[in-house]
């Protein structure tokens, strides 16, 4: 396995003191090594508005804010922590599953958009993709929350992109359920905190969203939904859907990973083992065992 984690700070700094009709395409420039992310889009896709999407920078407006937000991912030294997080991650997925193939990885860290009241409020400053096989995209701003978990994080989409590479699940935007998003996340979660303790669950998911059994009632109802179109809202919640277009649920941010983590601890409860050994189990396995542990029933 090869982990190539994009210096890109020279480039966010030379992309906000370019010219401004350079940037954009300084910005696609930027992204090009990780357009493989959508080699399913004929034709690919628009690397610029990719990183909007992302909540990546404003690279219209290039203040002095976000000078100062990449020179805070510089000293705290985010791109080599983020290797260290991938380097520690890969080790113990190795380790819980003898002979298993982890796929070469390309890595981008950007600043992202303190202009944007949902990405610096609702969703704190984070926002990071890690399903597609080879591929990890991590855009923050550097509040000390997400400077303390920037290896939890590497961690947790680390396990996303292992369980969805080649000899995984096959994610199917046919068929694919919010079920399996939901315990791709609580399993992702659960395997941050099998190495990173506190500091591996999603910062942006609040403690009472955890504890609160209407919340994990609610998205149970939600688990055979189909149609990725509605997926935000059963997972990152209902300001996160009306953001993005979506129709709310009534769910409070992170309501999925909530849900997720308290299955995921169910079934780990019933069967033992650790969430870096059930990277590949499918959903519907966990669920079997997970929902009538927690009095829900089947799904």
């Amino acid at each position: 396995m090869t982990i190539s984690v994009i210096d890109s700070a020279p480039m966010m700094l030379r992309i906000l003191d370019a010219h401004p009709e350079e940037r954009a395409d300084l910005v696609r420039e930027m992204w090009a090594p990780m357009a493989g992310m959508y080699h399913f889009v004929p034709g690919g896709v628009d690397m610029a508005s990719v990183h909007r999407q992302m909540f990546g920078f404003d690279w219209q407006n290039a203040s002095s804010r976000l000078h100062e937000g990449v020179e805070a991912l510089v000293r705290a030294d985010a791109w080599n922590r983020i290797a260290t997080g991938l380097d520690a991650a890969s080790a113990r997925l190795e380790a819980a599953n003898p002979g298993i193939v982890l796929p070469d990885l390309t890595v981008l860290l950007v600043l992202g958009d303190p202009s944007s009241d949902h990405f610096i409020t609702e969703v704190e400053g984070l926002s990071a993709f890690g399903g597609i096989s080879g591929y990890i995209a991590v855009t923050v701003w550097p509040t000390d929350q997400v400077l303390g978990r920037l290896e939890a994080i590497a961690a947790h989409e680390l396990h996303h992109n292992v369980r969805y590479s080649p000899g995984g699940v096959v994610w199917n935007p046919a068929t694919v359920t919010v079920g399996e998003h939901v315990i791709a996340e609580g399993l992702a979660d659960t395997f941050a905190t099998e190495l990173y303790a506190e500091a591996g669950y999603t910062h942006f998911v609040s403690d009472e969203t955890r504890a609160d059994d209407r919340v994990l009632a609610k998205v149970t109802t939600g688990l055979d939904t189909t149609g990725m179109q509605d997926f935000v809202s059963w997972v990152l919640g209902d300001a996160s859907a009306r953001l993005l277009g979506g129709t709310p649920v009534g769910l409070p941010t992170g309501a999925g990973y909530a849900a997720g983590v308290r299955m995921t601890a169910a079934y780990l409860e019933a069967t033992g083992g650790t969430a870096a050994q059930n990277v590949h189990t499918p959903a519907a396995d966990i669920l079997l065992h997970a929902l009538p542990r927690l009095g829900l029933g089947p799904s």
